[in-house]
């Protein structure tokens, strides 16, 4: 991968500067993860950080005495994780399903930070998408209160505008399980159904079930249901 790719493909590393990129290029190792395969396991000291080059993974978590999974986050192409244990020096609280196939970028816990060291920009940008990512949690416990319709329309929205890809049927999804839809919107899975049957039902979104897509076609709707606070 060239660096400019590089840059392009991943927000996090728009402000690096090219030797930056470079270097941590050099030191990338590259992976692949079929589907329902465990990337990260909870409780496993932090080594690396990972950016997602293609696919969908899902953050998750044990609740309560370990006896049930709930799905915290759904990342796709040009995100990353793996950052907090790094940062924090401790086990990571999470582990990393694939969704999807997946390719992975990794680089050692010990040369990223190095290299947000070495470069101030990059250091900043850092914590400006994990401010971002903080904003996006606030954003959850504000809708907390909303119908479910609502909270629904929000995740579609944000996996569409985050890692959404543009086709000939508008804004294009990997086609999540509804247990793990369910869990980020935090609403039941038999609401969820019944809801995307509904957005199905009016052309809003499309399901494909052959290719593992859904896709945004009526956008502008979903973005107005979705600020429906």
């Amino acid at each position: 991968m060239q660096t400019e790719a590089f840059s392009e493909l991943f927000p996090l590393l728009t402000a690096a500067n090219p030797e930056t990129l470079e270097w941590l290029l050099s030191v990338a190792v590259e992976h692949e993860y079929p589907a329902n395969r465990a990337v990260l396991m909870e409780d496993a000291w932090g080594n690396a950080v990972y950016f997602v080059v293609s696919g969908w993974v899902k953050v998750r978590r044990l609740s309560g005495h370990g006896e049930e999974v709930v799905t915290l986050a759904i990342l796709g192409r040009g995100d990353f994780f793996g950052e907090m244990a790094i940062l924090d020096e401790s086990p990571r609280s999470t582990d990393v399903i694939a969704l999807s196939g997946v390719k992975l970028i990794s680089i050692s816990a010990q040369r990223f930070i190095q290299t947000l060291f070495k470069d101030p920009q990059l250091h900043h940008r850092m914590l400006q998408l994990m401010v971002r990512r903080l904003r996006q949690t606030n954003l959850r416990f504000q809708l907390r209160h909303q119908p479910p319709a609502v909270k629904l329309a929000n995740t579609l929205v944000s996996l569409g505008e985050n890692y959404g890809q543009d086709s000939l049927h508008g804004t294009e999804i990997f086609n999540i399980p509804y247990k793990d839809l369910a869990d980020v919107t935090d609403i039941g899975v038999e609401e969820t159904t019944k809801i995307m049957d509904k957005l199905n039902s009016k052309g809003w979104i499309k399901m494909d079930a052959t290719s593992q897509t859904i896709h945004l076609i009526n956008l502008k709707q979903l973005m107005h249901l979705a600020s429906k606070t």
